[in-house]
């Protein structure tokens, strides 16, 4: 089993480059959005109940895939490296995967910040993640996101094995998810013919 978790600041492009890898190999993706989207018909996800909820539905949805007979798992996360906790959830989901004898591989993107606004702002976007269509408050977020946390890893700081960094500000979601199946050699789909 394979645990490919992409990485990166706010519309660098994970969900859509994850939408891309899924299309080329047998992983399934489950993108962060998915569970906030999810439970902010409730909660907002900055509040206390909204971060339990969706915490809860993704370790679920981890230990059974972990323990599944499915190929893999692709899952979208943004990490802050300046947050001890962002760094602990990480080792432990990956430690839940390696414990059932996957796999997990590092995708870290990056794109300049120019572009990660036109992004932003991309109907693809904005049909996928609904708490994001208020545009001039995810704009801001993403601004006031880079300013309080450290986004990207220092050179250097990630010593994972199996660990790539792109930078995806001039590259397609279908270039940088080909980049990422010959990295890891992940397995084509199988197509029915």
């Amino acid at each position: 089993m394979k645990f490919v978790i992409i990485f990166g600041p706010q519309a660098v492009g994970k969900m859509t480059v994850g939408q891309e890898l899924e299309k080329i190999t047998n992983l399934k993706l489950f993108h962060n959005h998915m569970t906030i989207e999810l439970v902010s018909p409730y909660f907002s996800y900055g509040t206390p109940q909204g971060k339990r909820l969706v915490n809860l539905f993704r370790q679920e949805i981890f230990e059974e895939v972990a323990k599944s007979d499915l190929p893999g798992l692709i899952f979208t996360f943004v990490w802050a490296f300046d947050l001890e906790q962002d760094g602990e959830y990480i080792r432990q989901i990956s430690e839940l995967f390696t414990s059932h004898g996957g796999q997990v591989c590092y995708v870290e993107l990056e794109a300049d910040t120019s572009e990660r606004l036109e992004r932003n702002k991309s109907p693809h976007r904005l049909l996928h993640k609904p708490t994001k269509r208020d545009i001039s408050w995810s704009e801001r977020e993403l601004l006031d996101t880079m300013k309080k946390y450290r986004l990207n890893s220092e050179p250097g700081e990630i010593t994972h094995e199996h660990y790539i960094r792109i930078d995806n500000t001039h590259k397609s979601p279908a270039e940088v998810a080909q980049l990422i199946q010959e990295r890891f050699n992940l397995q084509s789909e199988k197509r029915l013919t």
